[in-house]
């Protein structure tokens, strides 16, 4: 007997309970704070807040009432919490720049984006904003589930009806145990629009969506979004990360000066802090050039402006003020929310999925509490029917009755009437016996029966439940959607580089056998007639020779390959720019290549494409094809592009989508034309296969992709070239000795290039004497494989053709052959002095 009065002790595993009571504490956190329900968007406590509002009746067409009143109800009823916290959530939520659609009509001081406290809740008074009042609609119909308050005795909503997307219309943040969210804030009308979509369209894709609907985020305080990389990823996992940037403009002023004026901010950016961030730059001298700073911010809206020296760089400046302050800053967006109370992550159309189903819900539960209170009313007016037309009867059963109860019992027993049609008789006034009475119950119960029946066919029907909720939404769009206040705009997600500050510009690229290199504007050279004697493109030494020239914009990346096989990398306004005499720099001075190694190969790149491929061409005819998503990344000591065999080295590399024709042409005159999936892609490093066998005393001197409807170019060193269609040249299997492309004589010459043409462009000719001409494709003969072709540049004594290069075509210029002669003439004259 003493030994049951013990104490029970129970050994269990410290560890093992630690574990499952953190697990119980971060699920709690998880639900009950920080994560909110993907159904209304809402948190425990701004879904208190909100309901709160509701059941007080402080809706947005009452009067307004003290915040203190509204915070110590939902502290005593719904939120055993700090009156604190409830606080800062309610002025959050009536704050235009931290909530996209303000769910709090706030009166008084609630704080500004400079980051000024609210006044104390004692001063300030709210009310329910109209919108808000969507997220409460018809939570009356039992349209969702309530329970238990913390201390059981009020109920509460799980969810509210939400009418209208609020987990993307209006984001939400918040930090739980191990997870934490972070959705932006969306436009009302193209969330709206996206739902409505998938709703008529279950298999939409998210690109769809992107396409046609949602844009991306859109902050309440507006502001840029730079590119749309990271909004695609972030829609497509879940998880992304988006690069916010203020609305900035540069404005000339009358002094010579300029100013940089703010006129938006990223999302949740102090503006107080981001002044004295600046300010404290400025006078770090960290940033140069600063002469003025003030907030002109009114009520009107945001204004800061930025004063300037009279020699600062004010694109410089402001790029500056973009890496070093929260002029720009970064938004991760993780969008996990509470899916059937477990967090999960989701993508753009998983949220507005669920959203749906929410409101298929809402809309069933709904129209069966219609349905229910209608069927109950058309039985009360069944039996006053039945009353009406047996009321001398009734009149006399009642009068006859002892009590109530006995009357009811006759009635139900007399008529075959239910107990709450012989309570409704029991009940009827007297004026109801009137005749214009009598049309009213029927005029209201055959409406009701055809109510019932609607009501009826829409639970039966889902195509009516949607159609129920697109209506609805529209409804909601017509009346509280405005214009999108973000703007999306071109650019990555890193930082502005000196790059954006560089104009974008066709330029040329040219580089001399002895590795001089330069770029000069594209408009330099103007077109000239066939056979004109050209003008100066570059000024050289006797033994040096133009090897390489190619069309690109400033902004490309320029891919220098060597003749053993590396490849280096550099931007197209990094290459110097000098006059068109002059003969620019060494290459050396720009690329870090090795004693005895040459540039034998250049190729522009927009960007890296997985499905798009180098190809590449060696001397001895091999032939590789490599992504070039490999190139990438580039180091600055150059990267191995292929492996090359003894007495071999690199001549052509060429942009193609990997499925096109390949050319292969060689200097005695021969070409080979293949498909290019004959030579499958390999690595980086690989050595390629053969292309085209090659016969004694030969060499290959170009390769070329093949589009639809070209023609084939052959220049040859003498200065002669013709056009062939491409049809001439037959398909064959790779690695074949080829057709004739030329009838190569004494009077022709060696093959320099061939080239693959559409007849629109132009193509530039240099000799090794540095003389260019331009001239239009189309002005060239077009003839048959076995041919010499016609002169396209005439020569002066010891001088041949050296490189041949395709550019954009230009605005012929009407001039004949003399006056080309003696203005290259002139200019060359007034060069030397």
């Amino acid at each position: 007997m003493a030994d049951s009065k013990r104490p029970q002790v129970k050994e269990i595993s410290i560890g093992k309970e630690m574990r499952t009571s953190f697990l119980d504490y971060a699920m709690s956190v998880i639900v009950s704070r920080a994560i909110p329900d993907v159904r209304d968007g809402l948190k425990p406590v701004h879904r208190r807040i909100l309901f709160a509002l509701n059941e007080q009746g402080m809706t947005a067409d009452k009067a307004y009432k003290k915040s203190a009143r509204i915070v110590g109800d939902v502290i005593g009823k719904y939120h055993p919490h700090g009156d604190s916290a409830v606080y800062e959530a309610m002025v959050r939520m009536a704050q235009d720049f931290s909530f996209r659609y303000m769910l709090v009509d706030g009166h008084g001081n609630f704080g500004s984006v400079d980051g000024d406290p609210p006044a104390a809740m004692r001063y300030t008074e709210a009310r329910m904003s109209k919108i808000a009042m969507e997220l409460l609609r018809d939570i009356q119909k039992n349209t969702i589930d309530y329970t238990d308050n913390y201390d059981g005795s009020e109920r509460e909503p799980r969810v509210l009806p939400a009418r209208f997307p609020n987990l993307l219309v209006n984001g939400a943040s918040g930090i739980a145990v191990g997870m934490a969210t972070n959705i932006p804030p969306h436009h009302l009308g193209e969330t709206i629009d996206a739902i409505q979509a998938i709703a008529r369209d279950p298999e939409i894709t998210i690109t769809e969506l992107m396409e046609d609907y949602i844009q991306g985020p859109d902050f309440p305080t507006a502001g840029l979004i730079l590119g749309k990389s990271g909004i695609r990823r972030a829609y497509e996992t879940g998880r992304g990360s988006i690069t916010i940037r203020a609305k900035t403009e540069i404005e000339e002023m009358a002094n010579g000066k300029s100013r940089i004026l703010v006129t938006e901010l990223p999302y949740q950016v102090n503006k107080a802090k981001l002044i004295e961030k600046i300010a404290e730059l400025a006078r770090d001298k960290r940033i140069e050039g600063i002469t003025d700073l003030r907030d002109e911010s009114d009520r009107n809206g945001m204004r800061i402006v930025i004063e300037l020296r009279r020699d600062a760089n004010a694109n410089v400046l402001l790029n500056n003020l973009f890496k070093l302050t929260s002029l720009q800053t970064s938004f991760g967006i993780n969008m996990l929310a509470l899916v059937d109370g477990q967090p999960k992550v989701l993508n753009l159309k998983q949220c507005l999925e669920y959203y749906l189903e929410h409101q298929k819900e809402v809309i069933i539960r709904r129209t069966q509490y219609e349905l229910e209170k209608a069927e109950a009313r058309a039985h009360i007016l069944e039996g006053l029917r039945i009353a009406l037309d047996h009321i001398d009867a009734i009149i006399q059963l009642i009068r006859q009755s002892q009590t109530t109860e006995i009357a009811r019992q006759g009635l139900m027993s007399e008529f075959k009437l239910s107990e709450k049609q012989a309570q409704a008789i029991l009940d009827m006034r007297l004026q109801r016996l009137t005749g214009l009475e009598r049309e009213k119950i029927e005029e209201e119960y055959n409406e009701l029966i055809a109510h019932i029946e609607e009501l009826k066919a829409i639970l039966s029907d889902e195509g009516k439940i949607l159609e129920i909720i697109n209506d609805e939404l529209s409804e909601i769009k017509e009346r509280f959607s405005d214009e999108r206040r973000t703007e999306i705009v071109a650019g990555g997600v890193d930082f502005i580089e000196d790059e954006d500050l560089i104009p974008e510009e066709n330029i040329v690229i040219s580089l001399t056998h002895k590795g001089y290199v330069k770029r000069l504007p594209a408009s330099t050279y103007r077109s000239q007639r066939r056979g004109g004697r050209g003008i100066q493109g570059m000024g050289t030494n006797e033994d040096d020779f133009v090897e390489h020239l190619i069309s690109c914009s400033t902004h490309d990346t320029v891919l220098f390959f060597s003749n053993k096989g590396k490849v280096y990398r550099a931007k197209g306004y990094e290459v110097p720019e000098f006059n068109r005499t002059a003969k620019g720099i060494p290459i050396i001075n720009m690329l870090e290549i090795d004693k005895g190694e040459w540039i034998n190969a250049i190729i522009p790149v927009s960007e890296y494409q997985e499905d798009w491929y180098l190809f590449f061409t060696t001397k001895r005819g091999i032939a590789k094809r490599t992504s070039l998503a490999q190139f990438a990344n580039i180091r600055r000591g150059g990267l191995i592009a292929l492996h090359l065999r003894e007495d071999d080295e690199l001549i052509s590399v060429r942009l193609t989508n990997g499925s096109k024709h390949i050319l292969m042409g060689t200097r005695n005159g021969y070409a080979i034309r293949f498909e290019e999936h004959e030579i499958r892609a390999m690595g980086r490093t690989a050595a390629g296969v053969k292309g085209i066998s090659l016969r004694d005393d030969d060499e290959v001197v170009s390769m070329e992709i093949i589009e639809e409807n070209d023609y084939v170019l052959n220049v040859t060193e003498n200065g002669y070239g013709k056009q062939t269609p491409i049809d001439e040249y037959r398909i064959t299997r790779r690695g074949g000795k080829g057709i004739f492309t030329c009838n190569i004589t004494d009077k022709t010459g060696k093959v320099v290039a061939l080239k693959t043409v559409a007849g629109e462009e132009d193509i530039m000719i240099m000799t090794v004497a540095g003389v260019l001409i331009r001239m239009a494709v189309k002005d060239i003969s077009v003839t048959g494989r076995n041919t010499q072709g016609v002169r396209l540049i005439r020569l002066q004594d010891d001088e041949f053709v050296a490189t041949v290069a395709k550019v954009e075509a230009e605005e012929e210029v009407e001039a004949d052959v003399e006056s080309n002669v003696e203005e290259t003439m002139g200019e060359e004259e007034s060069s030397e002095k």
